[in-house]
């Protein structure tokens, strides 16, 4: 039997080396004359192990990391190939303690097929939803998915289920699926992840969505600073299409579906949706007023389901186990699991998926090990750029859509940065109001205006010019750009800055020159 080597191609893990070491492995491989077949599989998340390359062996694969080129040829002396002891031996990776722990349901076959395989994804369950879908009327496939408790896992946490149905229940002679891959926020990295790792799950997730609401076309768009992504993806959708999957008649059924991967050009106001609809029909990326909904009104006029990646990638394992199965897992109204990125100054960074329901402390922690530094953690900022700011004091917020909210925060897309006691809050606030700035589409007063007035006012806070005045007007301002922005980017901006300016105050207070000279 061949070995069989995996090696991740993913971004992250190309990031740290990976390349490097497949290369080296190659040449092993030919100077011992050795046959053997490497897998670039997805990573599976750990990213403080990565590169991880796991080979085939009789008693299941085993791990080594992080390997590094020079780990290669030591690796062969101990016998690798057959799971033999090195100082990068990790053991069986799902015995590894921060896979272990975890929950996958989403990226259940994240780093363990190769992703662009179908038969191999055929093998770990994939296309069982679609199965049961194509054998269901569209009123049950969404009745199904609104009992799972599935929510936007983008940021917003709306009902899939309930936006699905409105499309379903407007009449047209045309409907889109629109998949919301321009994943821009800090710290997040979930999207690229099932992209990368596990393409047909998002093409899986997207067939069903049209079979559901009467779409027969789906648009992919992808943030142009993932070229990675984009390549796993155009080729995944040219192999569902080649094997009939996509296309006419899917799985020997009466409904068509078919899709294009289209790029996006870097403008983080795109990830809002109707900014994505606007740059997908070759327009400038400006929010749109609503009403209309996308839902009734979307892409070209017409009505159009827009879900983020991870939500659309949920929905085959709720078609496959079934509601009941996936609303069993988390808290509240937040059913299911959500892939929790950790990152940051942190000791074990990576994605984490789990149900609903962990506090903050257990991920910063726990499984996060603290500060990579070693010093004391001071903020963990959840939810991107405009998510807010969150002291110790808070650490025992359940990882909940409503407990966050009550905290006057957001879980957004999942992504945690964490930062240790050396990070000065009254910068982070500018930084928030000056990605405002920079990112605005420009077309309400509150936003474009706001987050510039808002980098002046910060400023002078920090040359110590009139501080209880800049610290009233900068509250003020947050108040208009929250309640009168056009969408999100200006209206969640004042979380970062009102968090940090509340929970850490101090910061916000310069000693005077002066004093300091004292």
């Amino acid at each position: 039997m061949i070995p069989r080597i995996y090696i991740p191609g993913d971004s992250g893990a190309l990031a740290l080396g990976a390349e490097r070491v497949a290369k080296a492995v190659r040449a092993e491989l030919a100077e011992r004359g050795i046959e053997a077949k490497i897998v670039r599989n997805g990573s599976r998340g750990a990213y403080f192990l990565e590169p991880m390359v796991e080979v085939a062996t009789a008693n299941g694969r085993v791990a080594y990391g992080p390997v590094k080129p020079s780990d290669v040829k030591s690796l062969f002396d101990c016998g690798f190939l057959t799971g033999g002891h090195h100082k990068r031996w990790l053991g069986a990776p799902d015995k590894i303690p921060f896979l272990a722990r975890q929950t996958r349901l989403t990226f259940a076959r994240c780093g363990v097929t190769d992703p662009l395989s179908l038969d191999h994804y055929k093998a770990h369950g994939g296309l069982n939803g679609l199965q049961n879908a194509v054998a269901m009327t569209p009123s049950d496939i969404v009745k199904q998915v609104t009992e799972s408790g599935l929510r936007g896992r983008g940021g917003a946490g709306f009902p899939t289920g309930i936006k699905w149905k409105t499309v379903l229940d407007t009449s047209a002679d045309r409907k889109y699926i629109v998949c919301n891959a321009d994943e821009g926020d800090s710290g997040t990295f979930a999207d690229r992840m099932i992209m990368e790792g596990d393409p047909f799950v998002l093409i899986e997730g997207m067939m069903i969505a049209g079979i559901a609401t009467g779409a027969t076309k789906g648009f992919i768009y992808i943030r142009s600073e993932y070229p990675h992504a984009v390549a796993v993806m155009q080729k995944a959708v040219e192999i569902a299409r080649r094997a009939g999957v996509l296309g006419v008649n899917v799985l020997g059924s009466p409904n068509s579906f078919d899709m294009e991967v289209r790029v996006g050009a870097g403008a983080y106001v795109c990830g809002e949706e109707t900014a994505l609809l606007d740059s997908l029909e070759g327009k400038r990326g400006q929010v749109r007023a609503k009403p209309p909904l996308p839902a009734h009104k979307g892409l070209f006029g017409k009505p159009t389901v827009i879900n983020n990646v991870i939500s659309l990638a949920s929905v085959p394992v709720i078609m496959d186990k079934g509601a009941a199965f996936y609303k069993d897992f988390g808290m509240g109204r937040s059913r299911g699991t959500i892939p929790i990125q950790i990152a940051g100054n942190v000791k074990y960074a990576g994605l984490y998926e789990a149900a609903f329901g962990m506090t903050l402390g257990e991920i910063v922690d726990d499984i996060g090990g603290g500060t990579a530094t070693g010093r004391p953690v001071k903020a963990v900022q959840v939810g991107g750029p405009l998510g807010a700011y969150f002291p110790r004091a808070l650490f025992d917020t359940p990882f909940d859509y409503e407990a966050f909210a009550a905290k006057d925060g957001l879980i957004g897309h999942a992504g945690i940065v964490v930062f240790d006691d050396s990070a000065d809050m009254l910068k982070q606030a500018r930084f928030a109001m000056e990605f405002c700035a920079i990112e605005s589409c420009g077309k309400c007063t509150p936003c474009r205006i706001g987050s510039t007035r808002g980098v002046e006012v910060l400023d002078r806070l920090a040359e110590n010019i009139e501080p209880e005045k800049q610290i009233a007007l900068v509250t003020d301002l947050c108040n208009t750009m929250k309640f009168g922005s056009l969408c999100a980017l200006g209206g969640f901006t004042p979380y970062p800055v009102m968090s940090a300016l509340n929970h850490f105050p101090d910061d916000f207070r310069p000693t005077p020159v002066a004093e300091a000279a004292e």
